[in-house]
C-alpha cells in the first residue's frame, strides 16, 4: 500500500499553485504527483478554508509514557526471565497503568528489549528427546 504524501509537500504544492504562474499540469509534474492529486488538495483548500494540513496524529497515544516505560525497563533488569503477562500484572501493581500483551511487546521492542518465548516446561518437539543411545535401548 503506498505511503500518503508528507505534510510539507502538500503545503509547498499548495503556495505553488497560488503563486498562479504555472499551470496545474506542470505543478504536478514538478512535484512528482498526480494532477488529480494537485485538484484534490485544490479543492480541499478552498472548502476547509485552510492552507496548511493538520499534522496526521498517529493514532492513539500510547498509554506508556517515558516514567511507566522506565519501570517496564527496570522490570526487565530485574527479572529477565519473565513472561509478557508476568510483566503486564507486575507493571499494573507498581504503577496502575494496564495494558495488552501487544503494548507490553511493542514498548519492549522500543526499549530494545527481548521478552521471554515461551513459558519453562516440555521441550519442543522439533529434536530428539533422549539423548541417541537412550533410544535405541527403549524400543527394545
Amino acid at each position: 500500500m503506498p505511503q500518503p504524501y508528507s505534510a510539507d509537500l502538500r503545503a509547498r504544492v499548495l503556495v505553488a499553485g497560488a503563486r498562479g504562474d504555472l499551470p496545474q499540469v506542470e505543478i504536478a509534474r514538478r512535484f512528482q504527483v498526480c494532477p488529480a492529486t494537485v485538484s484534490n488538495w485544490r479543492r480541499q483548500e478552498r472548502e476547509e478554508g485552510r492552507r496548511a494540513p493538520k499534522p496526521h496524529s498517529g493514532g492513539v497515544p500510547s498509554r506508556l509514557d517515558a516514567a511507566v516505560l522506565e519501570v517496564l525497563r527496570q522490570l526487565v533488569i530485574d527479572d529477565n526471565d519473565a513472561l509478557l503477562r508476568e510483566y503486564r500484572e507486575r507493571l499494573a501493581e507498581r504503577t496502575g497503568v494496564t495494558v495488552c500483551l501487544a503494548v507490553i511487546c511493542e514498548a519492549l521492542k522500543r526499549l530494545k528489549l527481548r521478552p521471554k518465548k515461551r513459558p519453562s516446561g516440555r521441550p519442543s518437539r522439533s529434536g530428539p528427546r533422549l539423548p541417541p543411545s537412550a533410544r535405541l535401548t527403549a524400543g527394545r
